[in-house]
């Protein structure tokens, strides 16, 4: 997703993989510093996108994962970075939106948001996820690198068109017909599309006076309902079946995931990034999906 367009950036890349393809990619297994970390040396940012995905189900073993491949990847890439004589100008680390509170009323932006965790209309078990994320962002800040700056990126769900992504399995349900509202559709999504999101890692880089938390999503959230509207046109679906919650959480259990995905708020938004100067390619969801479903059926096509 990112790799075009730092290349059409004039930036080259080097990846850090568990399991490497190619002369630019370099063994690493997320858990230990070893060679890998003379890539680090010189260089003008690190980013750590590290992390087993959350489309799963909470169990005990999955939940370990997902906290330890996000945690202890970011403790490694700061001891690494602490070891460098020439140490990185930045680094960016994933983070997500989901640290914020599932709520209804104002937008969360960088300032003024409020963090998750037992918030009203919210269930016991969502709160794994907001812990999870405070202790991805406590790892980075704990790292002793007083020489790089620091960014956590608060990422909204990235909308890009590669199979079994986010926006592949919304708008393959939507095509079927299944892109109705969920559980009435008041909550907030927010997301970014590809080619934000890829542009704001490369604002970030070049942009020193921004440390810290910084939100990436859209400056438009929606609610669910106006959402799956815009998805169900973008893909050509008529109507699209709604689902009340126990209909979500009951397939939640057979598409082994969880219902959190699609009934938590997360009304987020991009204040330090507009502040800053950033404008969005894609900043209204009828547009981003429009332009997403185009080069999705093409996808389906090859």
């Amino acid at each position: 997703m990112l790799r075009p367009q730092f290349a059409a950036a004039r930036h080259d890349v080097v990846v850090l993989s568990r399991n490497p393809q190619g002369s630019d990619e370099i063994q690493w297994d997320g858990k230990t510093v070893g060679p890998w970390a003379d890539a680090f040396e010189g260089v003008d940012a690190v980013i750590n996108l590290a992390g087993r995905s959350v489309n799963c189900r909470y169990t005990e073993a999955n939940l370990r994962e997902m906290m330890d491949s996000r945690v202890v990847s970011t403790r490694v890439v700061g001891q690494a970075i602490s070891g460098c004589k020439r140490p990185p100008r930045v680094w960016l680390q994933a983070s997500t939106a989901t640290i914020y509170a599932h709520r209804f009323d104002a937008a969360n932006d960088e300032a003024t948001g409020i963090l998750g965790g037992n918030e009203t209309g919210s269930a016991q078990k969502w709160n794994h996820s907001t812990d999870i994320a405070k202790a991805w962002e406590r790892e980075q800040d704990r790292a002793d690198t007083p020489n790089t700056r620091k960014v956590a990126m608060r990422t909204a769900i990235a909308m890009g068109v590669v199979r079994g992504s986010a926006f592949d399995l919304m708008a393959g349900l939507a095509q079927r017909g299944l892109g109705g509202a969920v559980a009435g559709g008041k909550q907030f999504v927010s997301w970014v599309h590809e080619t934000d999101l890829a542009r704001a890692i490369l604002f970030l880089i070049d942009h020193s006076a921004l440390a810290g938390h910084v939100n990436i999503a859209s400056p438009n959230p929606l609610p669910n309902r106006e959402f799956a509207r815009a998805l169900r046109q973008a893909v050509g679906a008529k109507a699209g079946l709604p689902a009340t919650r126990w209909m979500l959480e009951l397939a939640a259990v057979f598409m082994k995931t969880e219902g959190e995905l699609m009934l938590k708020s997360r009304r987020v938004v991009p204040t330090r990034l507009l502040t800053a100067g950033f404008r969005f390619e894609y900043p209204e969801w009828p547009g981003a999906s429009a332009e997403l479903a185009l080069r999705w059926r093409a996808m389906l096509r090859r």
